[in-house]
């Protein structure tokens, strides 16, 4: 008799060392799905009116790096405000160890042309050659 007591005390600690990780897999499932919806409403920027133009459209290989300047000219490169003096520099430090060396110029079409020529100067002067504009298709 003392055996089988002593058996069943065994099982009993047996099964309260096991982990349940159903709870767990039901949290992280509620935040995958949380993060899923959240995600596009998060992706916000300056608003910028783009010109029109009859080209067609560019494949993207990797994330493209994208230098907005707005209709005050006041640029921003990834939410972050630069200025043309320091430019150069952080576009230098930013590519130094990259492969795919290209930048978009997404400019407001109020921008005047000669502030856009000078941006695209600086991107130039910091080593990198690969430079395209972004537009909008024009309307038929």
């Amino acid at each position: 008799m003392g055996m089988g007591s002593g058996g069943g005390k065994g099982k009993s600690r047996a099964t309260l060392s096991e982990i349940n990780v159903t709870p767990l897999v039901d949290v992280m499932l509620v935040l995958l799905i949380m993060f899923m919806v959240t995600t596009p409403l998060m992706q916000q920027g300056i608003e910028v009116d783009l010109p029109k133009t009859s080209s067609s459209g560019v494949e993207l290989n990797d994330e493209p790096f994208v230098l907005v300047i707005g209709p005050d000219q006041k640029m921003t490169v990834a939410k972050t405000k630069i200025a043309m003096n320091e430019l150069r520099p952080k576009l230098k430090a930013i590519f130094e160890n990259k492969k795919n060396k290209q930048v978009y110029i997404q400019a407001d079409r109020k921008v005047d042309y000669g502030f856009v020529a000078e941006a695209m100067a600086e991107v130039r002067a910091a080593g990198i050659f690969n430079i395209g504009l972004i537009t909008l298709p024009k309307e038929q």
